[in-house]
């Protein structure tokens, strides 16, 4: 990830598209462990809990090596942003440097369980409209890795960032993601360019035939 860029689109788009930041072989190992139970500490089904349709599962620590070296890279590209807009915003919150002092913060706060998680949605299948908080202690970005190619294993299930904007219309944004793809974006909140700040909501639409795997990344664990 070359952080300049990086920087500059999140600072003028809210969010950053980065291109092939999984490679393929990668990208399928990860796809292939949503069948390997003993990968994960939870299994969610969305409709059960009105978040949508498709399952969910949250990995259990230790995490697979290369799901620990992406969380441990991106937080620590994505540390001195969140510094900058934690001031943007006029907060006290500030962020430490490494994702194993974040961790650790978390930790004290009673927040031990890994956030990191597959998603997979099959025709029909939808995200609402949401945002990853989990607990008081929470990191203001996140990543979505997209482990399916496009038009070949699935069509529709475009990821899609929704913005609340103070006395303006809200924006949707439908971000095209390709294999091995990442989409780095708000959890909650961002500064906005003439003070203030803007709500940012994530889902994805429906899928219209086949099947599409994710990998999201959270920069913080859940109580």
């Amino acid at each position: 990830m070359e952080t300049d860029a990086l920087r500059n689109a999140i600072d003028t788009d809210g969010f950053a598209l980065v291109p092939r930041l999984v490679g393929p072989e990668a990208a399928e190992a990860l796809r292939a462990r949503f069948d390997d139970e003993a990968s994960f500490r939870k299994t969610i089904s969305m409709e059960r809990h009105g978040y949508g349709r498709g399952t969910y599962r949250y990995f259990a620590y230790p995490l697979p090596a290369a799901v620990q070296k992406l969380r441990e890279d991106l937080y620590a590209a994505l540390a001195p942003i969140a510094g900058k807009w934690a001031e943007r915003l006029g907060t006290d919150t500030r962020y430490p440097a490494t994702l194993d002092e974040m961790i650790a913060r978390c930790a004290a706060a009673g927040q031990l369980r890994p956030t990191p998680l597959l998603l997979r949605y099959e025709t029909g299948d939808f995200n609402a409209l949401h945002q990853d908080v989990y607990g008081d202690v929470a990191f203001p970005f996140q990543a979505t890795v997209l482990l399916s190619h496009p038009n070949d294993e699935f069509a529709g299930g475009e990821f899609v960032l929704y913005e609340t904007r103070a006395r303006k219309q809200s924006v949707a944004r439908v971000v095209p993601l390709e294999f091995g793809d990442a989409v780095i974006f708000p959890n909650a909140f961002r500064p906005n360019a003439k003070g203030g700040r803007s709500q940012f909501r994530h889902g994805v639409s429906v899928v219209r035939a086949g099947c599409r795997t994710t990998l999201g990344v959270i920069l913080h664990d859940a109580k």
